[in-house]
């Protein structure tokens, strides 16, 4: 295992070395106590402004960089709002376009108002790159329709605070729908019996970024633990620091040599165009689900190994991201970093909602008190052990013993991490278990 989540503090992010230049550029105008959990939000905003390319997933599915739905979490005051700068950075063109697309909108409606019932104008497409926070369903309806009729374009939201999403969805009730057809770039139909309702069709393009803390995000999914909602966000938690800072956190500046740079690296990602396929990224990809499927079989536990899988796939997604920006060329850092993304997404998940996701009840704490789910056989004191020590540290963790314990056991020894000896009827954790690379 390359990084440990079952610490306190969360994964340290990789060195941004070659063909990483453009995130390292963007990070440059954040504090640096932002760089960490700054990073995975820019893959939101950034893949929305690729649209008309897909990359085969090692599945064999193509995927489009949409349907990333992102979540910076942190205390209140504890520098979120960096983010939308960053986000207004990255989208100015789209906004500049927006506010001429609105405009000719709003004179659109005055004129249908205008004039009478038999010559009024047709209705005019409002085609929008960055759709306002407050959003209803029927408007991202009505946004997603134009999307799909002008091209198929991503759109793209900021949410300064995630339970905007039950305005955007249309309820809390219906957060799990849209969410889900969102993140699996599904088609959304609404029928609507009145004239007025907005009855329409359209394939979900869309990337969503947004803000919380941990008390308001662990009371807002705190019914949506366990039925596909809370895997489909990746998180990205900045935890509160131990040591209080008098000192102003200092961002960039802003200024027109930073816009003329990062443009190069963004007209990249709007000319990436097509179908391609990026062989070391699905290695990687690969490499992370054997990694992952090994720590739930030394943690025995299914939710993380279930939120994991689609933590995979927004790694994937970010890479995409990554491989268009550094001119269609891979590099090793960029390995690096998605692996990264996946541990950090997993850890943040788990610092902000661990015990609920144990318990799967009430929301206890203001924050999760754990980070990712114990290595047991590291938790089993000593190299040699017997099947007695590893019920006793089951039913501790509140683990069904017994047979559990004997698949737990099988499982092990078939991955190699341990051995049985017949003579003392004793597990001894094996060499190449204690010496794999952490």
């Amino acid at each position: 295992m390359i990084y440990d989540i079952t610490k306190p503090t969360p994964p340290e992010m990789p060195n941004l070395g070659k063909g990483l230049e453009a995130q390292r550029l963007l990070l440059s105008q954040t504090s640096k106590d932002m760089f960490e959990p700054e990073h995975p939000m820019l893959y939101s905003p950034l893949g929305s402004k690729i649209s008309g390319a897909e990359f085969q997933y090692p599945s064999g599915q193509w995927l489009e960089p949409c349907g990333q739905i992102r979540l910076l979490c942190a205390d209140s005051g504890n520098n979120k709002g960096q983010h939308s700068l960053l986000v207004e950075a990255i989208m100015r063109e789209e906004r500049h376009s927006d506010l001429q697309e609105i405009k000719n909108y709003l004179e659109w409606q005055k004129s249908y108002k205008a004039t009478n019932k038999r010559d009024k104008p047709a209705e005019q497409d409002l085609c929008i790159h960055v759709l306002p926070s407050d959003t209803t369903r029927p408007g991202y309806l009505k946004a997603q329709m134009a999307a799909e009729k002008h091209g198929g374009y991503t759109t793209f939201i900021d949410l300064p605070e995630a339970v905007m999403l039950d305005n955007l969805c249309g309820g809390h009730k219906q957060m799990t729908q849209i969410l889900r057809l969102i993140h699996d770039r599904q088609r959304y139909q609404a029928l609507r019996a009145t004239v007025d309702g907005i009855t329409g069709s359209a394939v979900l393009r869309t990337n969503i970024s947004m803000a919380s803390n941990p008390t308001d995000i662990r009371k807002f999914l705190k019914y949506n633990l366990l039925d596909g909602t809370l895997g489909r966000i990746a998180f990205s938690y900045k935890p509160r620091s131990e040591k209080r800072d008098p000192r102003i956190p200092k961002i960039g500046k802003f200024d027109e040599g930073f816009y003329q740079e990062l443009d190069h690296y963004l007209a990249r990602l709007t000319l990436c165009k097509g179908r391609y396929v990026i062989p070391q990224l699905n290695k990687v990809c690969q490499h992370l689900a054997a990694e992952i499927c090994e720590y739930a079989d030394l943690t025995d536990n299914d939710i993380m190994w279930d939120m994991a899988k689609r933590s995979i796939v927004a790694s994937f997604k970010a890479g995409c991201v990554m491989w268009a920006l550094n001119n269609m060329v891979w590099t090793r850092s960029m390995s690096d970093m998605v692996e990264w993304l996946t541990w950090r997404g997993i850890w943040s998940v788990w610092a902000v909602m661990g015990d609920m996701l144990q318990k799967d009840s009430d929301t206890g704490t203001a924050e999760g008190g754990k980070t990712g789910p114990a290595n047991m056989l590291d938790s089993i004191e000593g190299n040699t052990f017997n099947e007695q020590q590893l019920d006793a540290l089951r039913n501790r963790l509140g683990k069904p013993t017994g047979a559990a314990s004997k698949k737990q056991l099988s499982v092990w020894s078939a991955r190699g991490f341990i051995e049985y000896s017949a003579q003392t009827g004793l597990y001894t954790k094996t060499e190449a278990y204690l010496n794999r690379t952490r």
